[in-house]
């Protein structure tokens, strides 16, 4: 496997001009940790999104629904305890089977298997399953993920006004 660790699905980088939207930031089902998601909220507002953090365990159903009410910008799926590859398969089905999260970018990372780094193959399974991008578990995945953010595409929501009268 290469050094890079991230694998960007082709045609999913945008030119720059990411637009401040909404990010969910989760973890899989079986992964009880919270301190990555605590720093992927940090790092993601840094870069000027709002940040919706489902906390730890989120059953796959709590995701999907969270994004179908909310359809966000970027869904970010971190995994700490090594079960990323299986319940991220998992996962993407899910999301992808919602017709109005079909386009929504969504990226998983961390660490993905309990034998460290995946391979190729593991990576380009979770690829073509789905994901925009993976970022494997290395000291890079932040700078990598951070450029991944950075080439969002803009994206022109209508802002709603309500106007209070007195």
């Amino acid at each position: 496997m290469s050094a890079g660790l991230t694998h960007v699905a082709p045609g999913t980088a945008s030119p720059a001009g990411a637009r401040r939207g909404t990010v969910v930031v989760t973890t899989v089902a079986s992964d009880s940790h919270t301190w990555n998601l605590v720093f992927l909220q940090l790092l993601v507002e840094e870069l000027g999104y709002e940040v919706m953090n489902l906390g730890p365990c989120v059953p796959d159903q709590v995701l999907v629904d969270a994004c179908r009410e909310n359809v966000p910008d970027l869904v970010v799926i971190s995994s700490v305890n090594g079960h990323g590859h299986q319940d991220g398969l998992r996962v993407i089905d899910a999301l992808r089977a919602c017709g109005e999260l079909a386009s929504v970018p969504v990226v998983i990372g961390g660490k993905l298997g309990v034998a460290g780094q995946q391979s190729d193959a593991a990576i380009g399974e979770l690829i073509s399953a789905g994901f925009d991008a993976v970022f494997d578990d290395a000291s890079t995945a932040t700078g990598e993920f951070s450029r991944f953010v950075g080439t969002l595409p803009r994206v022109t929501r209508a802002l709603e006004r309500t106007e209070v009268v007195a």
